[in-house]
């Protein structure tokens, strides 16, 4: 059964397997984390920025449309291959819709809440800090648990250029017509990004105010 030469595969070559695994997350979390550094407090400022708001967030819409292996293919002439390449190609495409959430959640917050708060006397940063961000925060992480499941998808493309992760896997058993060794890589990234989104969605909840 084809299950079961998968799962003989990974109990046979553990430490391949697993060493694959390592770089996979590696690859899908730091891209997230980059993503976040970057995005939140970019969306942040483009929410109060409507020129270049409208400018920065058509061209991330057009951004959208191209393919993964295509960003992949792109940057590789100017960085080469490998782990750096691939965690730079992963991070421009977790950076979309965690910049567009962000826009969109800061936008939304309640003007009648923030004039209230400069009526109280904050400054501007402490606004941002202490009331939008924690107000649009719920919709800021939606964006990440989105971005984070297309990363974990997307990061079996870096074996196209030498990255590593499951997507070696999936490579070589479409090479070789080998559907075990197929299913080494495509069930343990299907399984992680469930887990991302179960785990992350349980974050936006809790974060989420009780609707009244």
């Amino acid at each position: 059964m084809i299950l079961n030469e998968a799962y003989k595969y990974i109990l046979n070559n553990s430490e391949v397997f697993f060493e694959a695994v390592k770089i996979h997350l590696v690859l899908s979390f730091v891209a997230v984390g980059l993503g976040i550094i970057i995005c939140v407090p970019l969306g942040i400022y483009l929410a109060k920025t409507e020129k270049a708001s409208l400018i920065i967030m058509n061209i991330v819409n057009v951004g959208r449309i191209i393919p993964s292996l295509a960003v992949l293919a792109l940057v590789m002439p100017f960085v080469g291959i490998g782990f750096v390449p691939s965690l730079i190609a992963l991070t421009l495409l977790v950076c979309p819709p965690i910049l567009i959430n962000t826009v969109i959640a800061v936008k939304e917050v309640d003007k009648s809440i923030v004039e209230a708060a400069y009526g109280m006397g904050m400054n501007k940063a402490r606004v941002i800090r202490k009331v939008e961000f924690p107000l649009a925060l719920p919709v800021i992480i939606t964006g990440v648990r989105t971005a984070s499941v297309e990363v974990i998808a997307s990061a079996t493309l870096a074996a196209f250029i030498g990255g590593g992760g499951l997507g070696v896997f999936i490579i070589n058993g479409i090479a070789g017509a080998n559907a075990s060794m197929l299913l080494v890589g495509a069930i343990p990234v299907a399984l992680l990004a469930f887990l991302a989104e179960f785990t992350i969605g349980g974050i936006e909840k809790l974060t989420t105010p009780p609707t009244t």
